[in-house]
């Protein structure tokens, strides 16, 4: 099994938005995902239980069986249309992918 682990940090002001505005849109986006991808196995996005200055806006949990079925989760058109909003508000990223 692939894990798949992302935590964002969040532009202030986007679209007149705060930065838990727009996290909690791009978090809506996502919940929206697995229903459309089957090749999701496991799927939690989660908003921060406080904050500071080393804590991510948002954070995505989610698990695939193999890197060809994550692979398929980014290509998914669905996923795109979510990559597209991401773009405009996401001022860091962090990714990490490992096996179990």
């Amino acid at each position: 099994m692939l894990k798949h682990i992302v935590v964002w940090k969040i532009k202030e002001g986007v679209e007149g938005r705060t930065r838990q505005e727009s996290a909690l849109k791009f978090k809506q986006m996502l919940d929206a995902l697995p229903p459309h991808i089957p090749e999701i196995l496991e799927f939690e996005v989660g908003l921060p239980a406080d904050e500071g200055e080393n804590i991510g806006d948002i954070s995505l949990y989610s698990a695939f069986k193999d890197v060809a079925a994550l692979k398929a989760y980014q290509e998914h058109p669905e996923h795109l249309k979510v990559i597209a909003y991401a773009k405009t508000v996401i001022a860091e990223r962090r990714v990490s992918d490992y096996h179990v």
